[in-house]
């Protein structure tokens, strides 16, 4: 009886013992921007990964958001306080013309395909996204998700495309060498970033920049043709 009776607990036991270990998620599993990580720990994944450094995976990688990033990376230039000379106008017209394709209700960035293989790798543009990355840790240390129901459907999408075409063009116009183009490039950009992090506060931040580059655009430029028609 006690020889059964062992013999029972031995296979009472047993299946405990062949239980198999939860699966891990496969190492060869291609890298996504998910709700997990935070925006910047997926940029420093991709930024410093074995992947290729092109605009292309920078879209893959963040697949329906990669609307944003890249509206973040065109107008971080000319968002900086630095006068451009109008050498930032290529990057105001891209930036138009994928706010044209959010607009028309594209879910994913079409790009030619010579543009989709434009290396991000090189020593300026590493150090450009080492700098963005700072700034957005910066962001996501005071930033939370703020009602997240207003992001991500179609109407919201036409708003933010809309107004991303409203800064670009804000920046556009601005005379050269005036450093007028900065507040509605830092307006697109920290509205993009709001739009990444689902945070409407930041989206308020960005649309008050945004308004107040475009006051003072409109403030300075009417009191230069004044002068200039004092002069007559």
């Amino acid at each position: 009886m006690e020889r059964g009776t062992g013999e029972l607990r031995s296979a009472g036991r047993a299946p405990a013992e062949t239980r198999s270990a939860p699966s891990l998620p496969s190492a060869t599993e291609p890298d996504r921007a998910s709700d997990s990580a935070s925006l910047s720990q997926a940029l420093e994944r991709w930024l410093h990964g074995t992947n290729e450094k092109t605009l292309g995976s920078l879209i893959d990688l963040f697949e329906e958001k990669s609307f944003a990033i890249l509206f973040v990376l065109l107008l971080g230039v000319p968002a900086l306080p630095l006068p451009t000379g109008g050498a930032t106008h290529v990057f105001e017209v891209i930036a138009v013309l994928l706010a044209v394709q959010l607009v028309a209700g594209r879910e994913e960035i079409w790009l030619p395909e010579r543009w989709r293989k434009r290396e991000l790798a090189g020593e300026k543009q590493e150090r450009f996204l080492t700098a963005l990355m700072k700034m957005i840790r910066r962001l996501e240390r005071i930033s939370k998700p703020r009602l997240r129901f207003a992001f991500n459907h179609r109407a919201s999408n036409i708003v933010f495309g809309l107004l991303v075409i409203g800064g670009c063009v804000a920046a556009f116009l601005a005379p050269p060498f005036t450093g007028l183009d900065t507040l509605p490039a830092l307006g697109v950009v920290l509205l993009s970033l709001g739009v990444l992090l689902e945070d409407f506060a930041v989206v308020i931040v960005a649309m008050i920049i945004g308004v107040a580059g475009v006051a003072l655009e409109i403030f300075l430029g009417k009191a230069a043709v004044d002068a200039v028609g004092g002069l007559f």
